[in-house]
């Protein structure tokens, strides 16, 4: 009768390890599959060097030449690397560029449903009161809110900007604060606000490497803010002004975003402009006057645009590859880019462009969504340059206890042995130990 427990109870363990969910040995190990140009794969040498970091460094083998201003950056959106710069962290007052961190918060409290386009804003005499570009509008008048977005993006009206500030934040103080957290939170090292409009301020400060991160920012959380800097003209109490970014009248991928001018500082400008799927930022910062920040600006744009392609192999949002799943409710998960799946680099280096999708061999089940499994690594020269993790979207619970059985038996060959006998081996021992304890007790009962 013991002889039979204990064959059922090695049985049972048996079971157990058939249905429990262990990995075979080349389980979520990163499979290379080679994708891009046809070149041969990387060897595992190669492939362990370290990657060049994303956005980081500016090129130094091509140069648009001297740009005529205190400051200049140039940085592609999606990688955030740059592409230029000229005295980047030179602190200089902001001006108008001030309305950029304005209209980041605005839209940010329309994203989080705080405030609506359609709010009736009220005018407040300080509001009202307030010098330099205006928009307008009526003291004790309500005007709606996207009314004054496009004030303050087109017409760069201070007015506008002060009711919007007031309207979100309940005073031009907090609103400021907000400025100053938010400028942290983003990384703008060198600058700090103390009006939200950018008229001139003791202590107002910033520079070009801190708006281009600001601008970078803004658009990669509000692309929608777009269609309002790039409208050309805005009429508000039948008063028709101009946009002062006339660059949208000379190129017409040029779709945004601010200038700027205080005596102090000079002409500012910030355009962006998206050729081919790439989108560029150029920010220069105290031009001597608006003509020159226009053709500097433009100049970094054609400069970056002639010298750099993305190269984007697969869409936003497509499924790149699939993994394997082990003793799960599905036999394969699609796998997606945890970042952009983009690559920045230079026209004259296309062609040595290559990149491997490396995903994991195969996933044990359960699977987790935004789980890691596997890799897309980009290569310049059999150099890996980029590498952007795959993550699943979805989970993958356990499958029945027959499939997990079956799934077990059927990859028996491919099971890491070594933990496999170790197991085996400690339940063998168990097995010998209890028979012979078993054969001690009855000896015992015959004596």
């Amino acid at each position: 009768m013991r002889r039979d427990r204990i064959f059922c109870l090695i049985l049972a363990v048996l079971f157990a390890l058939l249905t429990l969910p262990f990995p075979a040995s080349a389980a979520e190990q990163p499979a290379g599959r080679k994708a891009g140009r046809g070149q041969a794969a990387a060897k595992q040498k190669a492939a362990a060097k370290a990657e060049r970091p994303k956005g980081t460094g500016a090129a130094t083998e091509l140069s648009p030449g001297q740009i005529n201003a205190r400051s200049a950056i140039l940085v592609e959106l999606s990688t955030g690397t740059v592409l230029f710069e000229q005295n980047a962290d030179e602190p200089i007052e902001p001006a108008s560029f001030t309305k950029i961190a304005s209209l980041y918060l605005i839209f940010e409290g329309l994203q989080q449903g705080r405030i609506n386009l359609n709010d009736q804003v009220w005018i407040s005499e300080a509001a009202w009161r307030t010098g330099g570009s205006k928009m307008f509008v009526g003291i004790g008048t309500r005007v709606p809110l996207e009314d004054l977005i496009k004030g303050i993006a087109v017409v760069s009206g201070n007015d506008a900007c002060v009711a919007a500030a007031e309207h979100l934040s309940g005073s031009q103080d907090t609103f400021v604060d907000a400025l100053n957290r938010k400028a942290k939170e983003l990384g703008m090292t060198k600058s700090y606000f103390v009006n939200p409009h950018g008229l001139p301020a003791d202590g107002q400060i910033t520079s070009a490497r801190d708006m281009v991160t600001l601008d970078a920012a803004y658009l990669r959380n509000f692309p929608e803010a777009l269609r309002f800097h790039s409208l050309r003209e805005y009429t508000y109490n039948n008063i028709v002004q101009y946009n002062r970014n006339h660059l949208l009248l000379k190129d017409q991928t040029i779709d945004g975003l601010k200038t700027g001018y205080i005596a102090a500082s000079g002409y500012h400008l910030s355009a962006t402009s998206q050729r081919d799927g790439m989108r560029l930022i150029a920010v220069v910062m105290g031009a001597v006057n608006p003509a020159t920040r226009e053709r500097e600006a433009l100049k970094l744009l054609n400069y970056g645009f002639r010298h750099y392609t993305l190269v984007q192999p697969f869409q936003d949002g497509q499924a790149i590859t699939t993994a394997k799943v082990f003793k799960g409710e599905k036999n394969e998960v699609p796998l997606y880019a945890k970042d952009k799946a983009t690559f920045l680099i230079p026209q004259t280096q296309k062609n040595l462009l290559r990149w491997e999708v490396r995903p994991a061999a195969e996933l044990t089940a359960p699977v987790s969504a935004n789980q890691e499994a596997g890799e897309l690594v980009f290569f310049v020269s059999d150099q890996p340059r980029r590498t952007v993790k795959l993550i699943t979207k979805e989970e993958v619970p356990l499958g029945g206890i027959f499939k997990r059985m079956w799934q077990s038996v059927f990859n028996i060959p491919s099971l890491d042995w070594k933990w496999i006998t170790a197991i085996l081996g400690g339940i063998a021992v168990v097995g010998i130990l209890l028979v012979l304890f078993a054969g001690r007790t009855r000896s015992r009962r015959t004596f």
